[in-house]
């Protein structure tokens, strides 16, 4: 039988390799090299392939070939062997050649933006931005062992950006706030104790139901209206009926007519001026004291720390707290006084219209879109762009064909929360 001439080629080289003494594990992938180099190239002699392996062999052995690449040297790629990392590395669907010199180097390309090809992220293309960074308040205790509390790095600019966020949104607490909720034709003395009334009523419930609690009480109870004489006197019963809609009106009503004797007992009818003795009222904490006294008696001893303040502070990153009190007492060690009776209201309004407690609007925030607040959240929006469609329709005759413009999903992906609000 007449055998080929690569077959018979191929088997001398089979032959001169395995009669040598130098056939370790790792020259099967050289084995394949040369009955590669005997399929593309025919012209070649089974003693030039075994050289070549011998070659290929002491290269991949002592790193000769990578040194030089890496040191950025030309080279011809046939002396790297087969199967190697930088073969293996080629882009799909392009030729290697087998004879062209290449330098290969070790400066990595910049990637362009997949979302704007040809623009890099560098050059201002939508990309993940750095995160801000959390730099939260930090105690220091001095040589005398005092202990003091130093403001987070960026808390100025965070607060300024929130006031003028405020500005442009209105929020239920501006308008239904349980400051605003007294009576103006009422005595202060009235006053003082439909303030406090409706921050016992406010716990656990909105502004916007708290303000139709307060207004009911303030329309059905009988003379004087909402007072400390028409609360003794109300059945508490009926006074629960009138309260019904605000969360744990069962016990806010127990609270509220105890409150009211012990006012009548022990305060000549008017609310106590001190933190300490409006905490002791029944169903009064700290928030409530805090924000009474700044409301009613216009004396601001502390910040009234709500679930808000508590829970966007620490989305902020200004602390790390576990509760609202202890919020209040970190918050009270380095913000200065002139802005404690003003952050409670503001951040209560910010937490209402932006920052909610589910579903935040960080594509509306300006401290998202600033690199600002450290918990920015990722949003997924499907894009949708207008495109036009040829269709063909039966019954206008051959080959009559009209536009048709429709919606059409493009894709579905997550971009950062701060360029939402570009596709909204």
């Amino acid at each position: 039988m007449t055998s080929s001439r690569i077959a018979r080629e191929t088997a001398k080289v089979d032959n001169s390799i395995s009669q040598a003494d130098f056939v370790p594990r790792r020259q099967t992938r050289a084995f394949a090299a040369s009955l590669r180099a005997f399929a593309y190239n025919g012209d070649r002699t089974a003693q030039e392939a075994k050289k070549e392996t011998v070659k290929q062999e002491e290269l991949s052995e002592d790193g000769s070939a990578l040194s030089s690449a890496s040191s950025g040297s030309a080279f011809d790629i046939e002396d790297l062997p087969f199967g190697t990392p930088a073969s293996r590395k080629r882009k799909k669907g392009v030729d290697c050649p087998s004879t062209a010199t290449t330098t290969i180097s070790t400066a990595t390309s910049s990637r362009t933006s997949p979302r704007k090809p040809g623009v890099k992220p560098s050059d201002g293309a939508i990309g993940k931005p750095t995160k801000a960074r959390r730099q939260p308040a930090k105690r220091t205790v001095n040589s005398a062992g005092e202990e003091s509390i130093q403001a987070p790095a960026n808390w100025e600019e965070i607060y300024d950006a929130v006031r003028e966020m405020r500005k442009e949104k209105l929020a239920p607490v501006d308008t239904m706030g349980c400051e605003t909720l007294a009576e103006e034709h009422s005595t202060p003395r009235d006053k003082r104790f439909q303030t406090l009334i409706a921050l016992m009523l406010s716990s656990q419930t909105k502004d916007t139901t708290n303000a139709l609690a307060m207004r009911r009480l303030q329309l059905s109870l009988p003379s004087p209206g909402l007072a400390l004489e028409s609360i003794l006197a109300v059945d508490p019963e009926k006074l629960n009926e009138m309260i019904y809609v605000v969360g744990f009106h069962n016990n806010k009503t127990r609270f509220i007519k105890a409150v009211a004797i012990v006012l009548r007992d022990e305060y000549d009818g008017d609310i106590p001026d001190t933190i300490e003795g409006l905490m002791s009222l029944p169903g009064v904490g700290p928030k409530m004291a805090y924000l009474c006294m700044s409301a009613a008696w216009g004396r601001t001893e502390g910040i009234g720390v709500d679930v808000h303040v508590h829970r966007i502070t620490n989305l902020w990153g200004w602390h790390k707290t576990n509760g609202p009190e202890e919020t209040r007492k970190t918050l009270q060690g380095w913000l200065p006084r002139e802005r404690w009776h003003e952050i409670n209201h503001l951040l209560v309004g910010f937490g209402q219209t932006i920052c909610l407690p589910v579903g935040r609007k960080c594509g509306e925030c300006a401290l998202s879109e600033r690199g600002l607040c450290p918990s920015a959240v990722v949003q997924k929006k499907t894009v949708v762009k207008r495109a036009k469609k040829e269709v063909k329709e039966e019954g206008r005759g051959e080959g009559v064909v009209f536009e048709k413009v429709e919606d059409v999903v493009v894709k579905e992906e997550e971009i950062l929360a701060k360029d939402v609000r570009y596709l909204l």
